[in-house]
């Protein structure tokens, strides 16, 4: 499922009232980088604001607000706001589990991992264990 919420901000500058806004595929960005970037500048750039005025500035001073969310970045928004690292280790975890998915099936013929939680969690143990001993 796709991961897509549209973030905006709500400030003044010079007696005028902005709310640049931008839809974004979040997993696109994640696939990218691993993590949710720096919004401020991908939304001023999508609503043609210099990154080099204070118009940006003013915009910097505002928090962000989330709406429309779909997929599960949707159990991450409280209030308009988004807990990225909530959402960015949820879907990291949803990648992994998507992989030892392929495994379960490919290997046992289990085509639901999650129907058998005690098996997912000793995969997940594994596969942690792997990603340790190649930090080390």
């Amino acid at each position: 499922m796709s991961n897509r919420i549209t973030a905006s901000i709500l400030f003044c500058f010079r007696g005028e009232s902005h709310s640049p806004s931008l839809e974004l595929d979040l997993d696109q960005h994640m696939h990218a980088g691993g993590k949710i970037p720096d919004l401020y500048p991908l939304i001023a750039r999508a609503n043609n604001f210099d990154l080099y005025s204070y118009e940006y500035e003013m915009m910097q001073a505002e928090p962000i607000r989330f709406s429309d969310p779909v997929g599960m970045v949707a159990d991450h928004i409280s209030e308009n706001n988004l807990d990225y690292e909530a959402f960015e280790a949820a879907w990291h975890k949803d990648k992994i589990i998507e992989q030892l998915q392929e495994i379960a099936t490919s290997t046992l013929s289990i085509s639901d991992l999650a129907q058998h939680p005690e098996l997912m969690e000793a995969l997940l143990q594994a596969y942690q264990l792997g990603k340790n001993s190649q930090e080390k």
